[in-house]
């Protein structure tokens, strides 16, 4: 049973969550998973991927769910889709900013409202001394993360993985170092934070005080 690691960052990615919950925007949104935690929240979201098999799944699983506010999915490219300026509360991108140019984040960044937040969860790849004795105490966590994971899996009911689908959003591997990263990031979100998380990622947050 794999555990996924994205998943596993949701909350802390919604502690990041404006007080006045708004419009949320999520890049990148895959089967619609955080984007449905968003709404259920009571955000108007909006959830955009360029993949137009994730976009209909998420569509499918939307619509089983009941009692919270359904996201708007959008089969589009972010790097092609003019984002409406200073509209979106919360902003996030997880684990796809690798899936397009960096300096995509500079229509991110437009497009936050005044005390608007964007959230990344990044993936970079090992290319330093210290990015290699971070994975590596990543593995035996993870290691014993997938019992628990394995456990759980088997308590949910029948309906409730049926509702997890069975379509994945495309994965491609991180090519920009860490350094890189922090480097770029600023350059087009000053004032930033950028910190390493144990299971392969980096969180970037990013607070629009315009």
């Amino acid at each position: 049973m794999s555990f996924d690691h994205n998943d596993h960052y949701h909350r802390l990615l919604l502690r990041r969550v404006p007080r006045n919950r708004g419009a949320a925007l999520d890049v990148g949104c895959g089967t619609g998973q955080f984007a449905r935690r968003l709404a259920h929240l009571g955000m108007e979201v909006d959830a955009i991927d360029p993949s137009e098999e994730v976009i209909a799944e998420a569509r499918t699983l939307s619509g089983l769910t009941t009692g919270d506010r359904i996201p708007r999915f959008h089969h589009a490219d972010i790097a092609e889709v003019e984002l409406p300026k200073k509209h979106y509360d919360f902003i996030s991108c997880i684990a796809s900013i690798h899936h397009m140019p960096f300096d995509t984040v500079a229509a991110m960044r437009d497009a936050l409202a005044p005390g608007g937040v964007l959230v990344i969860l990044g993936c970079y790849p090992e290319k330093t001394w210290l990015d290699w004795a971070w994975s590596l105490a990543a593995v035996p966590v993870n290691a014993a993360a997938r019992p628990a994971v394995a456990v759980k899996e088997k308590l949910r009911s029948v309906a409730s993985a049926t509702r997890q689908g069975k379509v994945k959003a495309p994965v491609r591997r991180p090519t920009i170092p860490l350094a890189e990263i922090r480097r770029e990031a600023a350059v087009l979100l000053p004032g930033c934070n950028i910190r390493r998380l144990l299971f392969w990622r980096y969180l970037l947050v990013f607070r629009n005080h315009g």
